[in-house]
């Protein structure tokens, strides 16, 4: 058994696409209409193009527990998921200037140091250095 594709829901896809691509600096990796204006539209890491995929899937649109699960973790500050940084102080600098938005700022947490940021498409996702 292998992880291949991961999902993370979103409001807008072309939105999450934007900021997945040009804010976080993953690669698109595949865009396939599905029907409607609804894509399997996935990015991956640039060090790791055959890696695991991150789907931006658009299920908050089309079922409402899934917009209601999504809209309570972001009320209650829990991040969606998280990924894997080398330095989060220079990642957490690196989004600051691009205007990203922060809810917690870097943050030592026993074996790790955490900072967690808001996705703009309805997510807080965490990134991690481990120390």
């Amino acid at each position: 058994m292998q992880i291949k594709v991961v999902g993370v829901p979103v409001l807008n896809q072309e939105e999450a696409l934007q900021f997945y691509t040009e804010k976080l600096g993953f690669v698109k990796k595949l865009d396939i209409p599905v029907g409607g204006e609804n894509r399997w539209l996935t990015v991956v890491s640039p060090e790791e193009q055959d890696g695991p995929e991150l789907l931006l899937e658009p299920a908050p649109n089309h079922f409402e527990p899934a917009k209601v699960f999504q809209k309570a973790l972001f009320d209650a500050g829990i991040p969606w998921t998280q990924f894997r940084v080398q330095d989060v102080e220079a990642e957490y600098e690196r989004l600051v200037n691009l205007g990203v938005e922060f809810s917690m700022k870097p943050t030592e947490m026993g074996t790790a140091k955490i900072a967690v940021l808001n996705d703009t498409c309805g997510n807080r996702i965490q990134i991690v250095e481990v120390l």
